[in-house]
């Protein structure tokens, strides 16, 4: 067998693929799903691929799969409930490997035919892991909420994990350990967990005895459809930033949980709002709190923009929010940014097929988080379809002062449709660049549209390209 020559290794964590079904499918956490990885070639040359899918924690032989070639710049998915040597129930995670550089999302598939939960939890690969990883936000029957989460070893060696949970007062309320084989990952269940007490609204600080881990959450509503979720973060940064930021905007806003990375030292955080609102709370060792953007002084109703989150002290993480006409999207802030970013999971439906909640539209937020303004052209986003062909023509974005964003979708490259095909598949993505030395952050929302004016969305952040 010919031995791939592997330039980029993403690791991909897959949260859940077919979990039982419960009895009420209106609840997102008893809805099943299926896993589907969205990934695109973002290197100059076909990349060959082969995925290793791991069942447990305790999985030493991992399950192979060889993939299609794909074409320089194209994007493909791979449904995991198509392929008959993953079992059903699996419940694992998955090393992607390739010989050139890829990015992959996760697109969490609710299952049944029961009207239910239509939202598309999504959460991106890594290429990397670190010693540690934080889980921002974690719940248990707290804002009738669960949290589901796990943390895969990427390293080369068994780790033995150790998992804290503190909450809100920057109380360690219980730990435990666990050993975890080489790319295999240990699942979480918040709602399960009873040693958290009743009710919990805290986070997550996961730590490895051999380096090397990586995590993701789903966060689940026990009441109603609401599902989402995001990447667990290995270390933090003293300034985040945050593309998307709304009050009473579009029938929605935003909120922002920020955790203290320190286990011995509290800080004091301010979110800085694009209109110049501000909002500043002390966050203890390893606790978050959660700040709402309508909450800030100086916040207009109506407001749509960006923010900052900076810290005093100590590093610090935090995922955004997104709630009200139906939405519960989950993102993560961005520590720093890139002058190219991929976004490998891009739809865009005719108007028949959205004002019928068929098929998806994804709406492109794009900040700048450098320290120099960039000018009007000097920003372009390009939509890729499936075979690696760029359609419609690239959008030139307007100006973008520093901490300032502005939005892109692919009728502003003039397509009245994008990422589906007359043969009834999917695919396709796009590629955000500005110039050498620019830092940009990009988060992207997937919706659909349940009944004018509610929408099922999603979030998920945009991947730098190597």
């Amino acid at each position: 067998m010919k031995k791939l020559l592997t330039y980029l290794i993403i690791v991909l964590f897959l949260v859940t693929t077919n979990m039982s079904v419960g009895s009420v499918y209106a609840q997102a956490y008893n809805t099943s799903f299926t896993t589907s990885i969205t990934y695109q070639n973002v290197g100059s040359n076909p990349a060959n691929i082969v995925v290793s899918f791991y069942p447990s924690h305790t999985t030493t032989s991992p399950i192979v799969v060889n993939l299609p070639s794909l074409a320089a710049g194209a994007s493909s998915s791979l449904f995991i409930g198509s392929l008959s040597s993953v079992p059903s129930g699996f419940q694992g995670s998955a090393v992607m490997s390739s010989d050139q550089p890829i990015v992959a999302t996760m697109v969490q598939l609710p299952q049944g035919s029961t009207p239910g939960t239509k939202n598309r939890p999504l959460s991106n690969g890594f290429s990397s892991g670190g010693g540690t990883v934080l889980i921002a936000t974690v719940l248990r029957n707290k804002f009738d909420t669960n949290t589901r989460f796990s943390v895969q070893n990427v390293g080369n060696q068994q780790s033995t994990l150790t998992f804290k949970f503190y909450n809100t007062d920057a109380t360690l309320v219980h730990t435990f350990t666990q050993d975890v084989q080489p790319g295999a990952s240990y699942h979480v269940d918040a709602g399960q967990l009873s040693a958290l007490g009743s009710s919990f609204n805290g986070s997550a600080v996961i730590e490895s005895s051999s380096g090397n881990i990586v995590g993701s959450a789903l966060e689940l509503s026990t009441s109603g459809s609401g599902a989402s979720s995001f990447e667990g973060v290995n270390s933090g940064a003293t300034t985040v930033y945050m593309p998307s930021a709304l009050c009473n905007a579009y029938s929605a806003n935003t909120a922002y949980a920020v955790q203290n990375t320190s286990l011995t030292t509290s800080t004091s955080v301010t979110v800085t709002y694009s209109n110049g609102a501000t909002e500043t709370k002390t966050i203890g060792p390893g606790a978050k709190q959660s700040f709402v953007a309508c909450n800030a002084s100086g916040m207009a109703n109506g407001f749509s923009g960006s923010a900052t989150i900076t810290s005093t002290t100590t590093p610090i993480v935090a995922i955004g929010k997104a709630f009200g006409s139906g939405l519960s999207t989950a993102f993560v802030g961005a520590s720093t940014g890139a002058s190219k970013v991929a976004l490998p999971y891009v739809r865009w439906a005719n108007n028949t097929n959205w004002t019928s909640g068929t098929q998806q539209r994804v709406f492109i937020t794009i900040q700048n988080v450098g320290s120099s303004d960039l000018p009007a052209g000097s920003v372009t986003v390009k939509y890729i379809d499936k075979f690696g062909n760029q359609l419609g023509s690239p959008h030139v974005l307007d100006a973008l002062p520093v901490g300032g964003k502005v939005n892109s979708n692919a009728s502003d490259a003039g397509l009245t449709e994008f990422g589906v095909y007359s043969d009834g598949t999917f695919g396709g993505g796009a590629i955000i660049e500005g110039p050498s030395g620019s830092a940009l952050a990009v988060v992207a929302r997937v919706s659909t549209q349940v009944s004018p004016g509610v929408f099922a969305s999603e979030d998920y952040s945009g991947i730098p390209v190597p």
